[in-house]
């Protein structure tokens, strides 16, 4: 994104809520490498159900652990998550996008019938196949996931690319000599890049949402990592006595899940052109009829 852009991007409301809830995220990942208040997984009998206090910022859970803690180690889980799975989901998304629009036309009607066939699968359900055939862990959650979400990125860009592959310039440019790869990372993913963010951010937003609903049920990352979804699970028990301790996990998801679900339409609206110029159209329309009230305004007087 350029300078423009990025202004563009934090001068919206959304964009700004975004940018601030997933750098903290981020920077909370960070300081958890480092430092948390006390031993995450350290459990304490003799503290059960304390409430919130200086010592326990957001209280203990049934086995004396401390909430603040175990979140913060959480942030690490949930940045991986939401970056493996974007990344994975990335790659098999431009994937199955190039062999859907620029190969041999069996190969295009074939990969199309195939998208159809698997973007019918859910991607929670995907993935909860996926590490029950092969294990509860958070690569598994990962890549499954990605993998989910990159058929349905290549079935909602394909039509897109498809357009955009019908142009005056992507003519112009296979005539030129430049080949289907150079076609596909030169002209075809940069001017997709606004389909292909929003669907990037939901894949991330997805990957949070489908890692804690997996460790929820026990398919998630295992009992050696903190999870978000874990904690939840564990204290949903709970829920009718200690009402306050499944706010925090709970609030942290929807956070998260919020802002990116957010991010990427805020990142599209800002980058793209066509809604930039929307903008500043509707900067001057809203300028000169204020301008207008106040020549009126004047000869009124």
């Amino acid at each position: 994104m350029t300078g423009g852009s990025i202004r563009r991007l934090v001068a919206r409301p959304t964009g700004a809520f975004a940018v601030v809830v997933l750098g903290l995220l981020v920077v909370l990942a960070a300081v958890s490498l480092v430092w948390t208040p006390q031993d995450p997984f350290r459990t304490d009998p003799f503290h059960q159900w304390d409430p919130p206090s200086a010592a326990h910022w957001f209280g203990t859970d049934a086995v004396g652990r401390d909430i603040a803690s175990y979140l913060l180690a959480g942030t690490r889980t949930t940045v991986l998550v939401a970056v493996g799975s974007g990344v994975i989901a990335s790659v098999v998304g431009i994937l199955l996008t190039a062999l859907g629009s620029l190969t041999a036309r069996w190969v295009r009607e074939g990969t199309a019938g195939l998208l159809d066939i698997l973007v019918a699968f859910p991607t929670l359900l995907t993935a909860m196949l996926l590490t029950a055939v092969f294990g509860g862990s958070l690569g598994v959650v990962i890549v499954s996931v990605g993998l989910a979400f990159g058929v349905t990125i290549a079935r909602v860009a394909r039509g897109e690319i498809r357009r955009i592959a019908r142009s005056d310039y992507v003519t112009a440019a296979r005539a030129s000599g430049v080949g289907p790869t150079g076609v596909l990372l030169r002209h075809l993913v940069p001017n997709a890049a606004p389909v292909f963010t929003v669907q990037l951010s939901l894949a991330m937003a997805t990957a949070v949402l489908a890692e804690a609903g997996l460790s929820y049920l026990g398919y998630g990352a295992g009992s050696g990592t903190a999870s978000w979804g874990s904690l939840l699970s564990d204290l949903q028990t709970y829920i009718g006595v200690h009402p306050w301790s499944a706010t925090w996990p709970g609030a942290a998801i929807a956070l998260v899940v919020m802002a990116l679900s957010l991010l990427g339409d805020a990142v599209r609206d800002a980058s793209d052109p066509r809604l930039a110029t929307g903008d500043r159209a509707r900067d001057a329309r809203a300028a000169g009829d204020s301008a207008r009230t106040a020549g009126e305004s004047e000869v009124t007087a």
